[in-house]
């Protein structure tokens, strides 16, 4: 019943959702940053959307509506580490390389740093970072100490910089945050996210088929994807209460 309850749900926002529209703001180093908002109810909060390498805000053509839909804005943005993914190149990717910029994954980080600043200049509502692979470090390590974020969700976070240890950082974590991540990366990422108080976790476990890195967990067609999208509408549901 659950099951079909679920299905029906992302059948029926999928059908609703609104079409996105795409801004631009400036990195602190003056790379050209895009991104696609979807929902402009100031009075709602914001989750910003990271992707993971070699992809672009794209990542997020089919999660992005579905969240909107559960009462929050999103804004999916490109960090210039990456490419493309379902037809949209990364756009902030090709400014940063126009300037002959560095496109590494903390270089990255200048990008994401912006989209919450951008974000802040919306709104007054706290903000949730939610991260993909090497973006999903990111947001764990800038939620630290940072009083405009309230929530954390990261999709197969990692120790993905050689000269960055993001446990170290992270324990100081004081945010409800929701961990998914592969079989095979479990060990891992427990091992990383050890410092942070347990009771802050919620662990989204991966299904039958061992999951799926990052957020194409959360994609129609990957499997097990109604029972890690069930993991998050649980997780926010206690957020909002």
């Amino acid at each position: 019943m659950k099951f079909f309850v679920l299905s029906a749900f992302l059948y029926f926002v999928t059908l609703m959702s609104e079409a996105q529209v795409k801004v631009t703001f400036q990195s602190s180093d003056g790379v050209t940053v895009t991104a696609d908002v979807y929902g402009q109810d100031k009075s709602l909060p914001y989750i910003l959307l990271f992707h993971q390498a070699n992809f672009s805000r794209g990542e997020y053509n089919e999660i992005a509506p579905k969240l909107q839909k559960l009462g929050f804005n999103c804004v999916a943005v490109d960090l210039r580490a990456g490419k493309e993914v379902n037809f949209i190149q990364n756009e902030t990717a090709q400014s940063a390389k126009l300037k002959n910029y560095p496109c590494e994954y903390l270089d990255a980080d200048k990008d994401l740093l912006a989209a919450i600043e951008y974000v802040k200049s919306l709104t007054k509502e706290r903000i949730v970072l939610f991260g993909s692979s090497y973006s999903a470090s990111l947001v764990l390590k800038d939620a630290v100490n940072n009083r405009n974020i309230s929530a954390v969700v990261a999709f197969s976070p990692g120790e993905y910089f050689s000269n960055m240890k993001i446990k170290d950082i992270i324990s100081k974590l004081d945010k409800p945050v929701l961990l998914a991540c592969t079989s095979k990366e479990e060990p891992f990422v427990k091992e990383m996210v050890s410092g942070i108080n347990s009771n802050l976790i919620t662990w989204c476990y991966p299904g039958k088929s061992g999951g799926t890195h990052g957020a194409k967990a959360l994609w129609s067609a990957t499997p097990d994807s109604n029972d890690c999208w069930m993991q998050l509408l649980m997780f926010f549901k206690r957020l909002k209460k």
